[in-house]
């Protein structure tokens, strides 16, 4: 028997079944390329989910983790340690806010934002407690906590899980007049995620993010875009709001920013909003560990220094136009921003994945009819047309 197939079976056999992961065990990975236990290499055109932005061991930020390993790797927040202050620092200067609070996974991100919103609401818009309400949108994805389920119009994701969360109102992604409609003296916040990513690549109407930040600034709402999967350069910006000169008031961010290597989180905004916590009233053991700090601040620096948002826009057009030259009446559409693209089938996309793995191309469908393309921002032009004659040869007719 195969040593992938013995690993895939052990996997099941001791694992809660919460995954069903594509029949391809990664055993090495370097760059965009992966290897199984049997030596076949793949191309990773996922970078799960955008946190590979930099590619699978970036030599700089490998040796960030290593000179950390040999200093210290966590402390808690007990005490101060000698890389957070640098870290949050770095993040300030990215996102131009005043503060940041940290994390470790992007779903505690959405929750420390959650807690900020209805706390500023309670504490600085004056709403009764209990009373704040929180705008989001369908076919939303941000986490898998029961607050964050409850937002979601997703039946999978909710069945069984109840009791849910109170305060949350769902209106229709992109749609301006529904979150006008949505807005009382109760709302503290609006909850987007500026391109829907696990609902297809879903990009709103050109002007939406605009004018629901206008629409906050009236009516004293806070705008929170989630950009978990959309930051760190994915969509041919640093951040995806970017493309409508928006600033939200907190960043949601996670992935791409520990390097790929660790969970790295946080949440970034304002002094007037991050200052009602105080002590006691929100933490994470893990959340600033010096490890995480050290590699992160690397990964930071790179992003900058290379212009990996130059990169992701310019790469992702090339891409995104080989993908158009493909021939096949099953493609609906092929759309996106930077190195965040979709390809949308008449049918089930699930067939064309499997093609794809037996071509060397590692990616995965989303809401059964959309596969996702997100290839880490540092893949060569060589390995895009290499890999667009693969993915040609698996979409073939």
């Amino acid at each position: 028997m195969q040593l992938s197939k013995q690993i895939m079976q052990k996997t099941e056999k001791y694992g809660a079944h919460n995954y069903y992961p594509k029949e391809v065990v990664i055993d090495k990975a370097e760059g965009i390329i992966v290897t199984n236990p049997e030596g076949e290499k793949f191309y990773d055109m996922l970078s799960a989910y955008s946190a590979l932005n930099f590619g699978h061991r970036h030599p700089e930020l490998v040796q960030a983790a290593k000179e950390q390993l040999e200093k210290v790797t966590l402390t808690s927040r007990a005490f101060y340690n000698s890389v957070l202050g640098d870290w949050m620092e770095r993040l300030c200067e990215l996102t131009g806010k005043d503060m940041v609070l940290p994390m470790n996974t992007g779903a505690e991100a959405v929750e420390t934002a959650l807690k900020t919103a209805r706390r500023w609401g309670n504490f600085v818009k004056g709403v009764k407690e209990g009373e704040q309400e929180i705008i989001v949108c369908a076919n939303n994805f941000h986490g898998r906590t029961i607050t964050i389920v409850t937002m979601s119009t997703d039946p999978d994701a909710r069945k069984g899980y109840g009791p849910f969360t109170p305060g949350f109102k769902v209106i229709e992604y992109g749609n301006i007049e529904q979150l006008r409609e949505s807005i009382n003296e109760n709302t503290v916040a609006f909850l987007v995620e500026p391109i829907q990513g696990e609902a297809g690549i879903v990009i709103p109407p050109e002007g939406f993010l605009k004018e629901a930040f206008n629409i906050c600034r009236e009516n004293n709402v806070l705008l929170i875009a989630d950009e978990v999967q959309t930051g760190f350069a994915r969509t041919g910006r640093m951040f995806a709001c970017e493309y409508e000169d928006v600033v939200p008031d907190i960043y949601v961010l996670g992935k791409a920013l520990g390097g790929g290597i660790i969970a790295v989180s946080a949440i970034a905004a304002n002094k007037d909003i991050l200052e009602v916590f105080e002590p006691g009233s929100h933490g994470s053991t893990f959340g600033g560990n010096p490890l995480g700090a050290a590699v992160s601040i690397k990964a930071m620096e790179i992003l900058k220094r290379d212009n990996y948002p130059k990169q992701a826009e310019q790469k992702g057009k090339y891409f995104m136009d080989k993908l158009k030259e493909i021939e096949n009446d099953d493609i609906v559409e092929i759309r996106g921003k930077g190195l965040l693209i979709g390809v949308e089938f008449k049918e089930n996309a699930a067939p064309y994945v499997k093609k794809l793995i037996e071509n060397g191309v590692l990616a995965k469908e989303t809401h059964e009819k959309t596969i996702r393309f997100a290839p880490p921002i540092i893949v060569t032009y060589e390995q895009l047309d290499e890999a667009c004659e693969k993915i040609k040869r698996a979409f073939g007719r």
